[in-house]
Formats: C-alpha cells, structure tokens, sequence
C-alpha cells in the first residue's frame, strides 16, 4: 500500500463522516448527494490501486 492509496481511502472516509454530518444536520439533498458521490469514487479509486488486485 503506498502513499495515494492511503490519501484516497483516508479521503473517501473523510468525506464519508461529512455526509453523515450532512444528512444530520438536515443539509440541501444535492449537496449530500454530491458529497456520497465523491466519497464512494475516492474510496472505489483507493480501493481498486491496492497491489492486492494485481
């Protein structure tokens, strides 16, 4: 595991807990959507450059 795939999935989690956040705090639904969105990418694009698939 280097350094991006680390960034990536720490980011996904990151933006993760904002949606969580978000979704409490009764936040604008496209903005929440938005934010799901770029969280699972981050996390897929993480996930997916592990050595492990190779």
């Amino acid at each position: 595991m280097n350094g991006l795939n680390t960034i990536l999935i720490v980011l996904g989690l990151f933006l993760a807990g904002g949606v969580y956040s978000f979704i409490k705090q009764e936040m604008s639904k496209s903005l929440i959507t938005l934010l799901a969105i770029s969280s699972a990418l981050c996390l897929v694009a993480g996930v997916l450059r592990l050595e492990v698939w190779n």
